[in-house]
């Protein structure tokens, strides 16, 4: 059989974690932070994991991911 192909865009926004879960950056941080409040940009800090229903169909982009 050939191998599967990944989508380019999954594998440049998510990465997954030993124990299989989906990780990724928080959104609306790109621009126009101005009118953001303090504490959107407070919470939206870092990285985080993707919810199961969610995490399910960005594993089908990623055959090759672990898990």
């Amino acid at each position: 059989m050939p191998k599967m192909k990944t989508k380019a865009s999954a594998k440049k926004r998510f990465k997954i974690t030993a124990t299989g879960k989906v990780k990724v950056a928080a959104a609306g941080k790109q621009h126009m932070m101005i009118k953001r409040s303090n504490k959107f940009l407070r919470n939206a800090r870092g990285t985080m994991v993707l919810s199961e229903p969610d995490a399910r169909i960005v594993k089908k982009f990623l055959p090759y991911g672990t898990k």
